[in-house]
């Protein structure tokens, strides 16, 4: 499942991250749909709401495929792809990849071998490895005191994701059980170190433009991997975002657009 506004302007492709559906960037979309067509895919990620077939493999690098499919099957060409929290847009523009993306946008996500992200993440793939442990975590993370603690997602905004939102998030993870399979076959699946450094060194062939936004306050995704990633793309840009953690499309959805606007506007870095 996928949305799309539609329309003739320049396709961005907008991806979420675990635990997460598209409404991540609605604020982001409602800025940009005046001039540009915005998709933005559902990604098995636990709060997906239509299963993956049985034999649907969802690893790191087989998600990444899926998305390159994606762009054939839309019959997308020069997109924009962007990506927060979730670092596969990277493995997307990888040697072997898609060669229907121009640009990259690097929103505070995971690079080089920061996978998974922080002890949270080690904890989310921690429960998964353990039987009913996923159902658990989304379980746990209903009342708010819990979610807003540093161990689970308080680190991931300044504002905190409104209720209403995030309980849709985890409501799939908490009610279906094929939804739960499809989280549990991805984060039981984490690459070694060397093979995520290794993928890190193919991505800097990437010849399209880059832009990397980062919260310069990030407690999950290192800012210094912003400005290693800057060194490690040719043509890219690094800007920093105040007043903000990881999920930058909830904490400065105005400050991120504007910064995509421009980005967009320029035909050249």
């Amino acid at each position: 499942m996928y949305s799309d506004t539609g329309g003739d302007g320049p396709v961005v492709v907008l991806l979420h991250g675990v635990l997460m559906n598209g409404s991540l960037w609605d604020e982001v979309v409602d800025g940009l749909r005046d001039s540009y067509r915005c998709i933005v895919p559902e990604l098995p990620f636990g709060a997906h709401r239509t299963p993956m077939p049985d034999d649907a493999e969802l690893d790191l690098e087989s998600l990444a495929k899926l998305i390159a499919e994606f762009l054939v099957e839309l019959d997308l060409h020069d997109v924009t792809l962007a990506c927060n929290d979730w670092g596969g847009a990277q493995l997307v523009v990888s040697p072997g990849g898609s060669d229907r993306v121009a640009n990259l946008v690097l929103i505070s996500c995971e690079a080089f071998d920061n996978y998974p992200p922080g002890l949270p993440g080690r904890l989310l793939c921690l429960n998964a490895s353990l039987p009913g442990g996923t159902f658990l975590t989304s379980q746990l993370l209903r009342p708010r005191w819990i979610r807003h603690l540093p161990l689970t997602c308080g680190n991931m905004t300044q504002k905190w994701v409104p209720n209403d939102q995030f309980m849709s998030w985890i409501h799939p993870l908490r009610h279906n059980r094929k939804i739960r399979r499809d989280l549990d076959k991805y984060l039981r699946n984490v690459p070694t170190k060397g093979q995520l450094l290794e993928w890190a060194e193919q991505q800097r062939s990437f010849q399209g433009r880059v832009l990397i936004v980062w919260a310069s306050d990030d407690k999950l995704m290192p800012p210094a991997h912003a400005e290693r990633l800057a060194e490690h793309f040719d043509n890219s840009e690094l800007v920093w975002v105040d007043d903000s953690r990881t999920l930058i499309p909830i904490d400065q959805p105005e400050v991120l657009t504007t910064h995509l606007r421009k980005f967009l506007d320029s035909p050249s870095l």
